[in-house]
């Protein structure tokens, strides 16, 4: 094996690197945002409110990523429509195909996330709350999401990892990530045992890292969940 092609190229792995956590981060932000509102509605006893946010996530959930990467980066493109509408800028970006295909992926799955969570909340909690003439708004806002949020923080913590994973899909539209970093590597200097297990080492290095933060939130915040010595 030769690493030396690998210690050569460490730049641009390390520049794939600060692209996958902009990847992640934007996506997870964008995912969260939009996943905290449907969840509630999703929680919901109306079929109304709850029916359409269940397609969504159903299909979301039901499609693979890089479908879903494919239509909006290469799909969308080849209607006249589409190129002509004011969106086009954005559209044409892989950035932002990038990012929303992700985020929308994301949404869902925290989606059903959070919303199972709502669901599975102790009614000792919201009863203390009404107790308290609490308005509804306030017990959502400062009871039930709250308690929600803290029971889903194990299922969220595997869905970040998924989708760190899921960023490597980007080098598929032209984004200089992680993998497309090894791929350069590979195809510079036809390495590819040597290129991407160096990408799947920086993949595991970031693996750890969120495994390790995730504990300490679950340490912190899900404290009084934890059986009594």
């Amino acid at each position: 094996m030769n690493f030396d092609a690998v210690l050569v190229s460490l730049p641009l792995y390390l520049t794939g690197l600060l692209t996958t956590i902009k990847l992640l981060l934007m996506s997870l932000v964008l995912g969260l945002a939009g996943a905290l509102p449907l969840a509630v509605l999703r929680a919901s006893s109306s079929p109304w409110l709850s029916r359409p946010v269940w397609c969504f996530t159903y299909l979301m959930r039901g499609t693979p990523m890089l479908v879903q990467l494919f239509i909006l980066y290469y799909g969308l493109a080849q209607f006249e429509a589409v190129r002509n509408s004011a969106a086009w800028p954005l559209l044409s970006s892989a950035w932002f195909c990038a990012v929303l295909a992700f985020g929308l992926n994301t949404c869902a799955y925290t989606t059903e996330i959070i919303a199972g969570a709502l669901r599975a909340g102790s009614l000792g909690e919201l009863e203390a709350a009404q107790s308290l003439g609490l308005s509804r708004s306030a017990v959502w806002r400062r009871i039930l999401l709250p308690s929600a949020l803290r029971r889903a923080l194990p299922a969220y913590g595997n869905e970040v990892i998924m989708m760190l994973h899921g960023t490597s899909l980007a080098s598929i539209v032209t984004l200089a990530d992680l993998t497309g970093a090894a791929r350069e590597v590979n195809s510079r200097f036809y390495l590819p045992f040597e290129a991407f297990i160096t990408a799947g080492l920086f993949y595991l290095a970031l693996t750890l890292l969120l495994v390790a933060l995730f504990r300490a939130a679950e340490q912190r915040w899900l404290r009084h969940l934890q059986p009594r010595r």
